[in-house]
């Protein structure tokens, strides 16, 4: 936990909150799905961060880690005729309002930063694609999407590899448009 998770002016000597410990936990984990620490790592830091008085133990459990941008509660993506796309270290909101008219939206779970365990996509789409790129532990629900004249088509959503991490639930109206889901593409090196 850097400077930056501490707050500007928070002294490392400060008498560290459940909150505080709460978000030292979160962030190792999403380190460990990020392959940074190993799981040996990540429990021993698990243990000290719950067990930390201070604001400048918790410091020391995640200075080695990346600083990574809060994620916001909600996130709004509007746009009409073009293309949205969120990938790499995206911080995932726990909600999510999409209003798109004739425009493609595609969100990549691979590398993206996940502080919640759940994200609720509100759709409300016409003539476009909302694709979604997901890694192992990314589950898609779309049971609560209305569709008029529309393809649904998950692929690689299941999460079987492991636990799930993520549970991305897709609710709305979508017309004259399509639903993607699918594992990310391999390169020619891998």
């Amino acid at each position: 936990m850097s400077a930056e998770l501490l707050g500007s002016g928070t002294s490392s000597e400060v008498r560290a909150s459940h909150a505080d410990r709460d978000r030292v936990v979160e962030v190792l984990t999403a380190a460990a799905g990020d392959g940074r620490l190993t799981a040996e790592e990540l429990d021993e830091r698990v243990g000290a961060a719950l067990s930390a008085r201070t604001m400048g133990e918790l410091a020391a459990l995640t200075g080695d880690l990346p600083v990574v941008a809060e994620a916001k509660d909600v996130v709004r993506i509007e746009q009409e005729g073009s293309s949205v796309r969120r990938d790499g270290a995206w911080a995932v909101p726990r909600r999510l309002a999409i209003e798109s008219t004739w425009g493609d939206v595609t969100l990549d779970f691979t590398e993206a930063v996940l502080t919640y365990d759940t994200l609720r996509i509100e759709l409300d789409m016409q003539g476009g694609t909302l694709r979604l790129v997901t890694r192992p532990g990314v589950v898609v629900d779309t049971d609560a999407l209305v569709t008029d004249y529309s393809k649904i088509r998950t692929r690689g959503s299941r999460g079987a590899d492991g636990p799930v991490v993520l549970r991305v639930e897709v609710c709305g109206r979508l017309s004259y448009g399509r639903v993607v889901t699918r594992a990310p593409r391999r390169g020619f090196r891998r």
